[in-house]
């Protein structure tokens, strides 16, 4: 069934796509398909399949195992054909006698041998090199549904560069877009099918929900959180089609939007999805209570729950769970507590996440003894305690800076009888790595190896990052290749920390290929990316490269987040360009967003570098117009900007109001205002 409503355009017009998407994609060479033999076992799959129309009518009429022999044996045959060219005059006598003896196939025919063959892989390239023959003897005229049915397959035997291949000798019509939206979505290329996605609107094509499922089934199985700008941009696309999104639908939006840390926008797709007299499956309610919970929001949280019940849900022990994590973010111990005499009340079995998460109250609180005693009686009601309880003890000591702690907990770990696993040696390495022990984060590193744990891609990133950040740039990179050597594919994090690291140390022309190699990955490139480079160039006084991230994240459909725009306004603040930062905090305004206090700190700092303590002060003012409270920063700065203009004597009156606002001077506010009365003093004598 064809999965999108078609223009009325013609068919001439899907072949100028073609050179779109050649343009759209990787540039791809020419293949040639080395054919190995089929083994008996997938010719007997065409020939002899139950219910195969083939069976039917080739034992009466047709045999395949010819062509198919012929096919296998063949030393090559290329893939691109013109279906309307004449059969090349160079082929053999016995080719052409053989293609005769098919001409009589129905097309039905073809299409069921073409699906046998591209079902198992062992017989896929024969699949490959059936269609450019069928076309080059115009034996079978349905091209688009030929190459959309191999395009499927290759897709599905993670084959997708060939499908690309094959996409630029069909002509692009929803058969054959369609199906590169569906393999470059299993294949987990979300940017290709994404970009594809717009190509189908360009020429015209209006896609259906099978479509948009498929983007968003990628962006979900993608290793990092959907980048929320893009799920944003997917809804808008959805309504702009008028497309009504069924449950499936509506449920995928609602668990990317809270995987994404947007509940809000989560709520949003909820809200919906009720108006449309749709219940969303209990799965995108248990993602949003938790996403609600990450953001101490226990109060909407607490609303959701409620709701499962009044959808006829009994809520199971991950929406106890999720809720249960809220009231641990907020230090709610005894709604913690709570949480568990009600699942013992509704007989629904606790499981070591939920005991995970109350022993992670109790560590918070600084309760170690009454985690012990949670730890026996998890014992107790047959839930054996595993590494991943020990691994959240070991994050709240890590949290509270008890990284000293980490052995003891190992050692009561090893007391019960368990083993560390990979999450757990992922929290120790981390717990290491962020208060600068990295003897000890390389030892554990070591240790987890030794014990036959393969590292992950959080492991890698740990280490990578810590060694960065303590400004130890060779180890990092060092780690970084023995990484891709491992054969481990690093994620968007990992490409974020090292475009970071080469940044710091000015090594553009590795930065940028890095970038690049990112998204050849079929990575897609986040906020956090842009914003680092952003903050590098900027940093550096590279602020054309700056503005330039910034417009291509714009065109690619993502949203600026504050952060960057900060970044931006600091770096020509550090440079004493206000002008420049006074232009990027109106494109900030422009983009919708709400200037922070961080911002505007920045945007003070700008004009005192450049001598303009009048514009300082108007910054100050439009605090207080928009309900915003200055913080210690912005007295400290605009103290600053008075003793760069040389006017001492006001900064006595900046600091008396800082303390009457509520503010406490930290050590460089009283800096500050001892310097203005030295220099007060000097001038006076």
């Amino acid at each position: 069934m064809t999965m999108l409503l078609l223009s009325p355009q013609s068919t001439a017009a899907f072949t100028a796509a073609a050179s779109s998407l050649s343009r759209l994609l990787l540039p791809l060479p020419r293949h040639n398909f080395v054919v190995p033999p089929v083994s008996s076992l997938a010719i007997a799959a065409v020939s002899t399949a139950t219910g195969d129309p083939i069976s039917a009518v080739d034992s009466r009429r047709f045999d395949f195992s010819p062509l198919i022999d012929f096919l296998s044996s063949a030393i090559s045959i290329t893939a691109e054909a013109d279906p309307n060219g004449p059969p090349p005059a160079e082929l053999s006598p016995e080719e052409l006698c053989l293609a005769e003896s098919y001409r009589s196939v129905p097309a039905v025919l073809w299409h069921s041998l073409l699906k046998s063959l591209a079902s198992e892989p062992a017989s896929l390239s024969t699949a490959t090199a059936l269609v450019p023959w069928l076309l080059r003897h115009r034996l079978c005229f349905s091209s688009d549904l030929l190459y959309s049915i191999l395009i499927h397959s290759l897709g599905r035997h993670r084959r997708l560069q060939l499908a690309l291949s094959l996409s630029s000798s069909s002509s692009l019509s929803p058969l054959t877009l369609n199906a590169l939206i569906s393999a470059s979505a299993i294949n987990s290329r979300p940017d290709l099918a994404l970009r594809l996605l717009a190509l189908m609107r360009r020429q015209g094509l209006l896609p259906d929900q099978q479509n948009y499922t498929l983007v968003l089934q990628s962006l979900l199985h993608s290793p990092d959180p959907p980048d929320p700008s893009l799920l944003s941009l997917l809804s808008s696309d959805l309504r702009s089609v008028r497309l009504e999104p069924d449950a499936r639908l509506l449920s995928d939006l609602i668990v990317a939007f809270s995987r994404a840390a947007d509940p809000d926008a989560a709520l949003s797709v909820l809200a919906q999805t009720q108006a449309q007299g749709i219940t969303p499956k209990s799965s995108a309610a248990v993602e949003l209570i938790s996403a609600l919970g990450n953001s101490g929001r226990v109060d909407e949280a607490e609303a959701i729950f409620a709701e499962l019940r009044h959808w006829g849900l009994q809520p199971r022990t991950r929406a106890y769970n999720a809720l249960l994590k809220g009231y641990v973010k907020t230090g709610a111990l005894k709604d913690a507590e709570q949480v568990l005499d009600e699942m013992e009340h509704c007989s629904v079995a606790p499981d070591e996440r939920t005991y995970s998460l109350l022993i992670d109250a109790y560590t918070n609180a600084g309760r170690w003894e009454s985690a012990r005693i949670l730890i026996k009686e998890m014992e107790m009601n047959d839930v054996r305690p595993n590494s991943y309880v020990f691994s959240r003890i070991l994050a709240s000591f890590r949290d509270k800076g008890e990284w000293q702690r980490s052995f003891a907990v190992l050692r009561e770990m090893r007391n019960n009888g368990i083993h560390p696993d990979r999450h757990f040696y992922n929290v120790m390495i981390d717990a290491f790595g962020k208060y600068n022990c990295l003897h000890h984060a390389m030892d554990a590193f070591d240790q987890m190896r030794a014990d036959g744990i393969v590292p992950d891609v959080v492991t890698w990133n740990t280490l990578i990052d810590a060694h960065s950040k303590a400004g130890r740039h060779d180890q990092a990179m060092k780690l970084f290749e023995e990484m891709e050597m491992s054969g481990l594919a690093p994620c968007t994090t990992t490409y974020n920390i090292v475009i970071n690291l080469l940044g710091e140390q000015e090594r553009w022309e590795e930065m940028k290929e890095l970038f690049e190699r990112m998204r050849e990955k079929g990575l897609l490139p986040n906020v956090v990316t842009y914003t680092t480079l952003v903050d590098v160039y900027g940093k550096s006084g590279r602020f054309k490269d700056a503005i330039e991230c910034l417009e291509m994240m714009k065109s690619g459909g993502m949203k600026p987040s504050p952060t960057m725009y900060h970044a931006l306004v600091n770096a020509y603040a550090q440079k004493g360009l206000s002008d420049q930062a006074i232009h990027a905090f109106r494109a900030m305004r422009a983009d919708g967003i709400k200037p922070s206090v961080l911002v505007l700190n920045s945007l003070i700092n700008a004009f005192g570098e450049d001598r303009r303590d009048a514009d300082a002060f108007s910054v100050l003012r439009f605090m207080k117009q928009h309900d915003m409270e200055p913080d210690v920063v912005t007295y400290t700065t605009l103290m600053k900007a008075l003793i760069r203009v040389e006017k001492f004597e006001r900064v006595p009156s900046v600091y008396e109001e800082m303390i009457l606002s509520g503010i406490t001077p930290d050590r460089k506010a009283r800096a500050m205002l001892r310097s203005a009365l030295k220099y007060m003093k000097q001038a006076f004598r």
